[in-house]
C-alpha cells in the first residue's frame, strides 16, 4: 500500500463519518456537547473567525423551569468568506453567518450538525460563485470534523 493511501485510510478511520439527515450534515462527536462546542469555538477563533453568539438552549429551558438535554448553537463567520457569496446573491444573507448546532441525544451521545449546503435555496451562479461556495462549505466541514474528532 502506498504511503499516501495509508495516510488517507488512517485519516478516514480517525474522522467520524458524516450523515445527511433532515437537510443537515450530522457528525457524531467524541466529546460531551459543551466540550464539543468549546472545541468548535476555539477552532473558529484560531482561524480568525468572529464568534457572534453561542446560544445555550438548555439554559434557556432552565430559565423557564423546563428541561432540555445539552443543546448549543454557535454562530460565526468572517467577511472574507461571506462577502463573495453575498456579492453573488444577497439571499445568502439568510444563511450567513454560519451556524453549527451541538446536542446530546437520548442515549447521551453528542452530535454536531449544520445545514446541508445542497438544501440552500439559492445556489451560486457562475464559476467564481461556485468556487466561493465550495471554499466556504469545505472550510465549515473541516472545522466541524476537527471539533468532533478525538
Amino acid at each position: 500500500m502506498s504511503r499516501l493511501a495509508t495516510i488517507a485510510l488512517s485519516m478516514a478511520l480517525l474522522v467520524p463519518p458524516a450523515y445527511a439527515m433532515d437537510g443537515m450534515i450530522v457528525l457524531p462527536s467524541a466529546h460531551s456537547t459543551p466540550a464539543t462546542m468549546d472545541r468548535l469555538e476555539a477552532a473558529a477563533k484560531a482561524r480568525d473567525l468572529k464568534v457572534f453568539a453561542r446560544i445555550d438552549h438548555a439554559a434557556g429551558a432552565r430559565s423557564i423551569g423546563q428541561t432540555l438535554r445539552p443543546t448549543e448553537l454557535l454562530i460565526f463567520g468572517h467577511p472574507k468568506g461571506g462577502t463573495p457569496l453575498l456579492q453573488c446573491a444577497q439571499s445568502y444573507g439568510l444563511e450567513l453567518p454560519l451556524r453549527v448546532l451541538a446536542w446530546e441525544d437520548a442515549q447521551g451521545k453528542s452530535w454536531l450538525g449544520y445545514k446541508d449546503p445542497a438544501s440552500y435555496a439559492m445556489r451560486p451562479a457562475g464559476p467564481e460563485c461556485e468556487v466561493a461556495f465550495k471554499k466556504l462549505m469545505g472550510g465549515l466541514d473541516t472545522l466541524v470534523r476537527e471539533a468532533a474528532s478525538q
